[in-house]
């Protein structure tokens, strides 16, 4: 392994300063009231974001000095301790219930929830299992099926919280590094049929995401219900308009939209500062991507190439699906959008992901 490094990306490394920033102010903007009215200190969920933003950098930073190759070393170890925690969330009394999943470790708002941890230690696992066995992939018995075999069993886990948003993120990222690791078209499309069917038995299953879908096609068919969230969102996005009703003059977030500092903080963001205000974000955004590619190509192995492609797939699957809930392109899901919702474990990870990322830049061609 070539020991010579470089600076890191520092165009990557400002990119996730400016997301990060803006959504510490966005996350005091969007909660502000509910914070006031439920913890009476509107300041409860933007400091506590600052916390683990604060938190999220050093480990950044400190991740950015340790040579990338080092977790290959324990790729194993990590997934092992991962499928722990995934076990654990499940005993009543230990994982903790929100919203509906049993899906966090901790005591109260010092938490931690498994499945995201799962996500970063199977994109390890798996950037190092395709570098190792990278002619097998060509082989579904050999080479496919192994790889599919550790990321349907994490899901399976993942679904008994349940949380399929980020189950179903979990899958896409891995799925798109074996098929850019060179594996086989036609194995891709059977896998297509079986994961839609799959993912069709899966929403069938439960009534709740049934009607998720269903309020998806028409939201004003059970406007007080299932198709209140995107609703409040569209009507905060629309009166935005080009620059936005001004930071802070969000009229959706006075109990409105529930929650609008996780899932629908791009709607606040839309409504306060518009159009541009909503254009800079998927600048920001793109910017991530377009120097997590470039540092994926120029990475000095296979491993860290697959090791960059799994984090900016993550980045850009969760994006996409948060934004597109946010403007009604798609089903309510529960992902949070990178960097600027409210969330420790989310957040922090996220930071240590792009620490990574940085690393690798530092070898990278």
């Amino acid at each position: 392994m070539d020991k010579q490094k470089t600076a890191p990306d520092y165009i990557l490394l400002l990119a996730t300063l400016g997301l990060l920033t803006i959504g510490l102010i966005m996350v005091y903007s969007a909660s502000e009231a509910w914070a006031a009215y439920r913890f009476d200190d509107a300041w409860f969920f933007a400091k506590r974001q600052l916390f683990f933003g604060s938190i999220g950098v050093l480990l950044m930073l400190f991740i950015t000095r340790i040579d990338y190759w080092t977790w290959r070393t324990y790729s194993k170890v990590i997934l092992i301790i991962c499928f722990i925690l995934l076990v654990l969330v499940l005993i009543p009394g230990v994982g903790l219930v929100r919203g509906g999943a049993r899906s966090w470790i901790g005591v109260g708002a010092f938490s931690i929830q498994p499945s995201e941890f799962m996500k970063i230690a199977m994109i390890v696992f798996l950037a190092n299992y395709l570098a190792v066995h990278q002619k097998r992939i060509v082989s579904f018995k050999k080479g496919l099926l192994p790889a599919l075999s550790f990321v349907m069993i994490a899901f399976a886990m993942i679904m008994l919280q349940p949380d399929l948003g980020t189950g179903s993120v979990m899958v896409g990222t891995c799925v798109a590094m074996i098929f850019i690791s060179g594996a086989r078209i036609k194995h891709y499309l059977f896998l297509m049929l079986l994961g839609i069917g799959g993912f069709v038995a899966l929403i069938i299953s439960a009534p709740y995401r049934i009607q998720r879908i269903t309020s998806f096609l028409d939201p004003w068919s059970d406007p007080l219900n299932s198709g209140f969230q995107i609703i409040q969102s569209l009507l905060a996005i629309g009166p935005g308009g080009l620059v936005g009703m001004g930071l802070g003059e969000s009229r959706q977030k006075y109990f409105y939209l529930p929650e609008p500092q996780t899932d629908f903080i791009f709607a606040i963001l839309a409504e306060e500062m518009g159009f541009l205000g909503g254009l800079i974000v998927l600048l920001l955004f793109s910017i991530v991507f377009w120097r997590g590619i470039r540092i994926a190509l120029g990475a000095p192995d296979m491993f860290g190439s697959l090791l960059a492609v799994g984090i900016v797939t993550m980045i850009a699957i969760q994006v996409m699906i948060n934004i597109g809930v946010v403007t009604g392109l798609m089903p309510v899901t529960g992902i949070t959008l990178p960097l600027l919702s409210y969330g420790g474990s989310s957040l922090t990870l996220m930071l240590m992901s792009i620490g990574v990322l940085l690393n690798i830049s530092r070898h990278a061609r």
